[in-house]
């Protein structure tokens, strides 16, 4: 590949790296393995961009981390659900928008993320990767159907049944009353 070519890949490849992670990261559920899996996406983007003709790259390069992620997960067992990496990140963001002087906010903060997160991560795969493309990317449910070579409304369906089910398992308990 020329020069210009591979300048042309990272003008429009690369500003979409944190989308990549994040959906890798997701699929994988480890942010390590996350991390070769962006590398191995990265590596068939180049060297297939040349055939990118395409006018948005960001699905283009989110089906090929899919794909990726996928045959990562087919290789190898699924991994233990590593949160440390976001509880930090978040710990950081939740910083900013708290008070320093609100330790009981912060706290409250932190436990409803981890247990977003973690409904999030207990999705079987298919409902996972809607979700996180829809909600946290914010792509079009045709953007959606691209990137993971199904109909729009396989798409739609599949995001409908894994809202219901982070509704189920996001429902409080019914409260218990002393007898």
């Amino acid at each position: 590949m020329a020069d210009d070519g591979q300048g042309r890949f990272a003008a429009s490849v690369l500003p979409h790296l944190d989308a990549a992670y994040n959906l890798a990261r997701w699929l994988v559920r480890d942010a390590h393995d996350a991390q070769d899996v962006v590398q191995d996406a990265l590596v068939r983007a180049l060297r297939h961009f040349d055939g990118f003709r395409g006018t948005d790259p960001r699905p283009w390069l989110l089906a090929i981390v899919r794909n990726a992620a996928l045959a990562w997960l087919g290789a190898r067992r699924p991994a233990e659900v590593d949160f440390s990496e976001l509880e930090h990140e978040l710990d950081a963001a939740l910083a900013i928008g708290a008070s320093a002087n609100d330790p009981e906010t912060l706290a409250i903060q932190r436990a409803e993320r981890r247990e977003i997160d973690a409904a999030i991560a207990a999705l079987p795969v298919a409902f996972r990767e809607v979700v996180v493309l829809r909600e946290l990317e914010e792509l079009s449910y045709r953007d959606i159907a691209r990137i993971t070579d199904v109909p729009i409304g396989t798409v739609m369906s599949r995001l409908s049944r894994a809202r219901n089910l982070l509704a189920v398992a996001l429902r409080p308990a019914p409260a218990r009353t002393l007898s």
